[in-house]
């Protein structure tokens, strides 16, 4: 099996992933007219035009598209062998994050370059090889004779923006989706490259725009400071209602969440194995140091707990253009990262009020919500899949499977988290040590991705004659 999947992926799989990384397929929040520019559809064109070609009996390729929506691209395989009232939704994504700076010299996020084990560039990792990995382990299965049920592949063209789409594409495509009873999702990550990794959790998200203004116009700092308060300072001080200065800690309650005993025993036992590469594995510049030194903490905190991050920020000028002037206002993106259990609305209204609410000097503060999503957490593993995943990563890894929680959003699996809660889950990826999703020098560990396609397709396999 594995040796099929090398095959296909070197001769079929790469040189179209390839082909995808040099496509600017910019996230419609990235690029509000992507439509007119095209990328997004030349994107959803490649990998339609690859996937209708494949060796997959009954393989239907279609490209969905609702008005002022981003299109979908939605690929049925009947079953094969039996277990044809039965489906599994496999999901991807194909949108991109924006390029990012920091590339080393040679690299470049529409530059596909392959190094050793690693295929450089934006989207290949996240999350462009998804479509090709779903479509290569059913034809797998397909030219070895093995049984599988009706398989529904949904890729999806908002996911960098939150999904927004998403829903109105699963209300329409119901009928054709049917009632998954195995939902697999290929948009997560590793912890390492030697084994597979299944996430059991993602936290949510709530994106803000906090606006405070102190001034109709900007005036001569000599002349009114002192009297004028800074929109920085204000700003400042609003942040530390939400967000300890010193430790970082969120300070309100509403946003902390609260993992069950089985998820903390799975936490110590992923920090035992991990150890202190859960700290050590980011760049940290000069004499940084982490905000916590137990890995144990280190899980719990990038997984369990919230965050906040400023993102973006307007009303500064650039250090070579900023003159002695008292500016009127200051603009800032935050992003908080919420635990899987958060209400991502009743945090939204908890920050509004502690941002809002008698604010320094009386400034005019404003809080605009830009995105706000659940996070996910997954249902108990049924018997025969947890076998299934343990079997599957020796056979393909030569280790049996582990659990980790990620501390990013997968909006997705949320929604289809509460649309199907009879249906099991594994949430899976390739985005491991280094591979630095949304930054400069992404890439794609080539052997994870083989690996991981004959898992899947041994996952299918056990499926149907579960």
């Amino acid at each position: 099996m594995s040796s099929r999947i090398d095959r296909m992926w070197d001769a079929d799989v790469l040189p179209a992933l390839a082909d995808h990384i040099a496509i600017p397929a910019l996230s419609p929040a990235f690029d509000p007219d992507w439509e007119r520019h095209g990328h997004i559809a030349r994107a959803v064109e490649l990998i339609r035009s690859w996937c209708t070609g494949r060796a997959i009996d009954g393989l239907t390729v279609e490209v969905v598209q609702l008005a002022g929506r981003t299109p979908v691209i939605v690929m049925e395989v009947p079953a094969s062998g039996g277990g044809a009232d039965d489906v599994v939704l496999l999901y991807g994504h194909l949108d991109k994050q924006p390029e990012m700076v920091g590339w080393r010299e040679g690299l470049g996020p529409w530059t596909p370059v392959r190094e050793g084990d690693r295929l450089y560039g934006r989207g290949g990792a996240d999350d462009g090889y998804a479509a090709f990995a779903a479509i290569a382990a059913i034809e797998l299965l397909h030219a070895t004779g093995a049984s599988h049920a009706r398989c529904v592949v949904l890729i999806e063209a908002s996911e960098e923006s939150g999904s927004p789409d998403l829903p109105a594409y699963v209300d329409a495509l119901a009928d054709r989706i049917g009632s998954p009873s195995l939902v697999i999702c290929l948009d997560s990550g590793c912890a390492t490259y030697d084994r597979m990794w299944v996430t059991t959790s993602l936290r949510g998200v709530a994106n803000l725009v906090l606006r405070v203004d102190v001034l109709e116009h900007g005036v001569h700092s000599g002349s009114a400071s002192g009297v004028v308060p800074s929109s920085f300072r204000v700003l400042r001080r609003l942040l530390d209602r939400i967000e300890d200065p010193d430790s970082g800690q969120i300070l309100v309650p509403e946003l902390h969440g609260s993992p069950s005993v089985a998820r903390l025993d799975q936490v110590r036992a992923t920090a035992e194995e991990l150890g202190s590469s859960l700290i050590t594995k980011w760049p940290f510049a000069g004499a940084t140091r982490p905000m916590v030194d137990d890995p144990n903490e280190a899980l719990l905190a990038t997984t369990w707990r919230p965050t906040m991050s400023t993102i973006g920020i307007d009303g500064i000028p650039a250090v070579v253009d900023g003159g002695n002037v008292l500016r009127p206002s200051t603009r800032v993106s935050l992003s908080f990262r919420l635990p899987p259990d958060v209400d991502p609305a009743t945090a939204v209204d908890a920050l509004a009020r502690r941002l809002t609410d008698g604010p320094p000097h009386g400034a005019r503060v404003t809080v605009e919500v830009d995105e706000a999503a659940a996070g996910w957490e997954a249902p108990e593993l049924a018997p025969w899949l947890a076998a299934s995943l343990d079997a599957a990563s020796v056979a393909t890894f030569g280790q049996s499977a582990r659990f980790i929680g990620e501390g990013g959003s997968i909006p997705f699996m949320g929604m289809l988290g509460a649309r199907f809660p009879a249906a099991q889950f594994v949430v899976t990826g390739v985005l491991g040590p280094e591979s630095n999703a949304h930054g400069p020098n992404e890439f794609l560990h080539v052997p994870t991705a083989k690996r991981l396609t004959a898992a899947v397709a041994m996952l299918l396999a056990d499926h149907a004659r579960r």
